[in-house]
């Protein structure tokens, strides 16, 4: 099955999404986003044109001091449904900071993901499959919490719904 291409405002909402406080450069972003570095050169040079506060520094691009707005989420699905749950958060311009588990005898267990696109998405199940492991979330009864940051508390609220919709959202009662 072959993925339709990322119009460009996705792609911006992505790159936005990618640039933080660790460095990224034009090509790493280009590669992940299946375009050449002049379009992901030229798509800064609009973002930063909106306002985006983007640097370029001889280690790649940064945000400077952008603060971006953090909500944890208890979700459960299947494994089958991994893959939409992270399109999903990616879509609206989330990034899946890290995955956890509260396993009744060894605490909370968690691990680093740093997904914010649907190809960083897919490389994560990759490595999952071929590296013949098993998602965190299976440790337990597939409840798990990710971390999620955003530019704001409004698009952590549309990524809520979204979840919420797809049934993945775990309602605290």
């Amino acid at each position: 099955m072959t993925k339709a291409p990322m119009n460009g405002e996705e792609r911006r909402k992505q790159i936005a999404a990618a640039v933080g406080a660790q460095p990224v450069t034009a090509s790493a972003l280009a590669e992940r986003l299946g375009v050449s570095r002049q379009v992901i050169v030229q798509d800064v040079a609009l973002l930063r044109a909106e306002g985006a506060n983007i640097l370029s520094t001889n280690r790649g691009y940064v945000s400077e001091g952008e603060k971006r707005c953090t909500r944890v989420f208890q979700v459960r699905h299947s494994d089958a449904d991994t893959e939409r749950e992270l399109f999903c958060i990616a879509d609206e311009g989330g990034r899946v900071e890290d995955v956890s588990v509260r396993h009744t005898v060894y605490g909370t267990l968690s691990a680093r993901m740093d997904i914010g696109s649907r190809s960083q998405a897919h490389a994560f199940l990759q490595r999952i499959e071929g590296g013949g492991s098993a998602l965190l979330k299976n440790v337990t009864s597939g409840i798990h919490f990710h971390t999620v940051s955003a530019e704001s508390e409004k698009v952590l609220d549309e990524i809520e719904g979204k979840l919420r919709a797809l049934g993945f959202l775990v309602e605290k009662s």
